[in-house]
């Protein structure tokens, strides 16, 4: 079995490009369904976003794994494959493990160790097992991903240094002031970067915004998605009187506060301080507004020096993750390799459960008047020591799994403790399983002999 994944993001297509990958929601199903369908493909998830569409898949050969999941994204999105091709990435294998750790801890992120893709990936991971569309090998591997990126964020900082304008000018006004429950905030300006400045302190705890701006409309519109009021320019200045915070981003070619306006303001509250962060250009506030008592001014490049200075700290907690994730593989790609030993394991297990039944039965024979408390004592007793007999070779052939060589010494084990007939009974039970399985996808009836083989076969990947 071979992982790989295919797909496009914003390092690789412009958004001309990535829109025609769009996936809406209610699709995401029926996606799931024919994908899973496709040849070779035994597990499959679909991570779909504004910013990367990304298709992950278990195949059962390497040698043409690109071309069935090319052959999907073909026919799904209705796109000649020259359209597209040189925009995608494939990532197999180790490479393909390392890119979904990436993307959950926020490292592949157009925003570096922003935490919405960890959401996204879950969401995705949640739809694909709802579809039936994962198995043994994805229910791990996504579990794991979902598992490294909330650790990345709790034993690293990444996720906290502000790395966006808006998002500085909040995270600033937090280290003043603590919290935002109980402060009153204005804001100025009701375009996007108002909206989005809105947003953080609305996250943050705000509960008190009005939003001031040119237009009263628009100012009402941004105000009642955060069940804030509204108001005017002119009439912000007379709010500021009870104001503690004030965040402007208007397009004013000429200042919105003058120092005038904030000297009158602070005369009525000496005692209380006033924090003002300007992060338009050309400025909304009057520099001169810094040299007016208990009044806090910060311009847009105060905020881009802890943006930049941020994002080369969030490069630093980068590292760190990476750690964490190359130990992670490590760790993943130890239990893969002990799936392939999983048919061996069960077929020693089988074969001394077989042994045992055999040799209790022949001693219940030759004592026939035993109690059944005394069967059920000897029974369990002699299964003890036959489980603790095999425990052993166990353990050691999971770690010999691991080695370069691993092949040559399954063969061996196998011929050491007489496993072929075992092995053969799992292959055709395996292989009754498959026939069932496509068969459901066909709606094709089964009969319930082979149903009872499916389950059993099944129950092998929980040794």
């Amino acid at each position: 079995m071979h992982i790989l994944v295919v797909g496009l993001n914003y390092k690789t297509a412009p958004v001309e490009v990535r829109e025609k990958f769009a996936l809406a929601e209610e699709q995401l199903p029926q996606a799931l369904q024919k994908l899973k369908s496709t040849t070779s493909i035994l597990e499959c998830a679909i991570v779909a976003t504004c910013n990367r569409t990304e298709i992950y898949v278990v195949l059962d050969r390497s040698q043409i794994c690109g071309h069935y999941v090319r052959t999907f994204i073909e026919e799904w999105f209705q796109l000649e494959r020259e359209q597209f091709t040189n925009n995608l990435y494939m990532y197999e294998d180790t490479n393909a493990i390392r890119h979904l750790f990436s993307v959950t801890s926020g490292l592949d992120s157009m925003i570096i160790g922003e935490t919405q893709i960890l959401g996204q990936v879950r969401d995705a991971f949640f739809e694909a097992q709802q579809q039936k569309a994962t198995g043994t090998v994805f229910n791990k591997l996504f579990k794991e991903a979902i598992t490294l990126a909330k650790r990345a964020h709790t034993e690293t900082k990444i996720g906290e240094l502000a790395v966006s304008v808006s998002y500085a000018a909040v995270e600033l006004g937090k280290h003043i002031f603590g919290q935002f429950e109980n402060k009153n905030v204005m804001i100025f300006g009701a375009g996007e970067t108002g909206e989005l400045t809105a947003k953080h302190l609305n996250a943050n705890g705000a509960k008190h915004i009005t939003v001031a701006n040119r237009s009263y409309d628009k100012a009402v519109e941004l105000a009642n998605k955060f069940s804030g009021t509204a108001c005017t320019l002119e009439d912000a200045k007379a709010r500021l009187l009870q104001t503690d915070i004030v965040i402007s981003s208007t397009a004013s070619p000429q200042y919105v506060l003058t120092s005038q306006d904030v000297q009158r303001v602070m005369q009525q509250r000496p005692n209380r301080p006033l924090f003002m962060i300007d992060i338009a250009v050309p400025r909304d506030f009057d520099p001169k507004i810094s040299q007016i008592d208990n009044v806090f001014l910060y311009d847009i490049d105060d905020l881009q020096h802890i943006v930049e200075a941020n994002l080369s700290m969030r490069k630093q907690e980068a590292k760190k993750i990476e750690l964490i994730i190359n130990k992670a593989i490590d760790e993943f790609e130890q239990w893969y390799k002990t799936l392939g030993v999983v048919p061996i394991i069960r077929s020693l297990q089988n074969k001394a459960a077989d042994i045992h039944e055999q040799t209790v039965q022949s001693m219940f024979n030759k004592l026939p008047n035993l109690s059944e408390q005394e069967q059920k004592v000897i029974r369990k007793l002699t299964k003890s020591m036959v489980n603790q007999m095999i425990q052993d070779p166990i353990l050691q052939v999971k770690e010999l799994a691991g080695q370069r060589k691993a092949d040559e010494i399954m063969d061996t084990f196998v011929q050491l403790f007489q496993l072929q007939d075992q092995l053969k009974q799992l292959e055709v039970e395996e292989k009754q399983q498959i026939e069932v399985q496509d068969a459901q996808k066909q709606n094709v009836p089964q009969q319930t002999s082979m149903v009872r083989s499916a389950q059993k076969v099944a129950s092998f990947v929980r040794v």
